[in-house]
């Protein structure tokens, strides 16, 4: 075995408020190897990679390069000793163009020869975005490919990628899989963490899984497979209620698919919906579609082709022209508020910019949205705490969230727990009609599980959800009907059962049905 560029050895980790997110974890990178990290919300996966991108501090432990200990003091000096990360969640400037944003950190100005440079790395690894459109105007999809970009301009010889393949389509991926392979033919020693086992199994070499801050298993990937890989995540089996884990479904029975509609009124009807562009034009263009009781209608296509704004739209958080009318009723231009009153429930895409108020407690955070309502208002516009408190124990025991009290701040919670939080706010609410936006994203295989069975659990209770995901494998997995959305249209909306992987990667590419 060749030496390894990086380890890191007893590696502890206690955060100021007594948090130990790491106990004793010993972790290496070797040279032209592609590791996958594994484990649940809160196993300790972003403290590691933190730490070896330069920007935690290990409480105990010590980090070699090459075999010599160093101290890494931020994610500059980490760069500049090779080390590169691409982080979950985005560290971008909002008004910078993107190739301001590369250039940021590197001593180099945004000119022509960077220009020339990221416009090769572009072609290199299928990651296109417009060079001179600022960020703030990108759709989430982009922004990570951004953040893909500005690292790999670097030259690094250690890459660390946090669910970089979340808004691609398989080709992308596929296109993005290929780069890494050449990265690792030359030598690039390459962390590659994901909750998609599949891509586990067809892009790593090794597997390291954590759990609870410990190392609970490194097994090379030839040798292992899913059901072992979330045994060890998880500790125990998991059972998905009568679905097949990141498969196709093929076998949704045509009779049920036929009855949801038969003989039943549209839930929500949406006709003609336009939706203006941040920077211009239109991202929705024209879309028209129906959502009946007791079904999902899934949403797939890689982000930025117009299906944030089309949530917001009918969500109340952003204008736009034609049609939604729910129960007859239109709704296109009510605000968020009245539109819970009426019966439609959001989970947003983002749940640090519209899910949660991280500052704010766990117990404040449950009642968002329903804080006007009589149960929770008393005289004078007071709250009636122990009505809040008792909500917020109902949804902590209801929907499994590990909390560490009730006045916690949110931000104190796993990525996990915070969207069970939200999810369970926005159920709570009881509602006819579940906007869910990308439910799944950044949460480890329990927590995803979770909340797919709670998706089918309100379909068969006789809930319309319109399920939006970048995930295909999500959608295909959840969904009656599937429409894909290519820069601001369906391409087709057709079932799970009469799709195959090829066939769904073309229709996210463009190509109509």
């Amino acid at each position: 075995m060749p030496e390894p560029l990086l380890k890191a050895e007893g590696i502890v980790k206690v955060y100021p408020d007594g948090t130990v997110a790491l106990r004793g974890v010993d972790f290496d990178i070797r040279p032209g190897e592609i590791q996958g990290l594994l484990g649940e919300n809160g196993a300790g996966k972003t403290t590691l990679t933190k730490i070896i991108s330069g920007l935690l501090p290990p409480t105990l432990g010590r980090i070699l390069l090459g075999g010599e200990p160093v101290r890494l003091r931020s994610p500059k000096e980490a760069l500049a000793r090779g080390i590169g990360m691409v982080h979950q969640h985005f560290a971008l400037v909002d008004d910078f163009t993107v190739l301001e944003n590369i250039a940021l950190g590197t001593g180099r100005p945004a000119d022509r020869a960077l220009r020339a440079s990221v416009a090769e790395l572009m072609e290199r690894t299928g990651l296109r975005v417009p060079l001179d459109a600022p960020v703030e105007n990108l759709a989430v999809g982009e922004r990570q490919r951004v953040e893909i970009l500005k690292v790999l301009s670097r030259a690094v010889r250690i890459l660390i990628l946090d669910e970089p393949t979340s808004v691609l389509t398989p080709v992308e991926t596929d296109e993005l899989f290929g780069f890494l392979r050449r990265l690792k033919g030359e030598g690039v020693g390459i962390v590659f963490i994901t909750h998609k086992l599949r891509e586990v199994l067809e892009i790593t070499d090794r597997v390291t899984v954590l759990r609870r801050g410990e190392v609970v298993g490194e097994v090379l990937t030839r040798e292992t497979s899913a059901e072992e890989l979330a045994r060890m995540m998880v500790g125990a089996e998991l059972r998905p209620r009568g679905r097949r884990p990141v498969e196709l479904l093929t076998d949704i029975p045509r009779e049920r698919r036929e009855a949801v509609r038969t003989g039943v009124e549209p839930v929500l009807v949406v006709e003609d919906l336009r939706v203006p562009a941040e920077g211009g034009g239109e991202a929705v263009k024209g879309i028209s579609f129906e959502l009946y009781p007791g079904e999902i209608l899934g949403i797939a296509g890689v982000e930025g082709n117009g299906q944030t704004e089309l949530v917001e739209a009918i969500c109340g958080l952003r204008g736009g022209r034609g049609s939604a009318r729910l129960r007859g009723r239109e709704i296109l231009g009510l605000p968020p508020l009245e539109l819970y009153r009426l019966g439609l429930a959001h989970i947003p895409e983002d749940r640090w910019k519209y899910g949660l108020i991280l500052s704010f407690t766990v117990a404040e955070n449950s009642i968002l949205g329903r804080q006007r309502s009589p149960r929770f208002l008393g005289p004078l516009t007071v709250l009636r705490w122990g009505e809040v408190f008792a909500h917020a124990r109902e949804l902590i025991a209801r929907f499994s969230i590990q909390a560490p009290g009730l006045e916690a701040p949110a931000k104190s919670l796993s990525g996990g727990n915070q969207q069970k939080l939200i999810v369970g706010r926005e159920l709570s609410k009881e509602p006819d009609v579940v906007i869910a936006a990308q439910p799944t994203r950044g949460l480890d295989i329990g927590a995803a599980e979770y909340i797919r069975d709670l998706l089918l659990g309100l379909r068969d209770e006789g809930k319309a959800i319109l399920l939006v995901s970048a995930d295909l494998d999500e959608v295909l997995e959840l969904s009656d009907r599937v429409a894909f959305m290519y820069e601001g249209t369906f391409t087709a909306v057709t079932t799970p059962a009469e799709l195959d992987r090829e066939r769904a990667g073309l229709y996210m590419g463009g190509m109509r049905g």
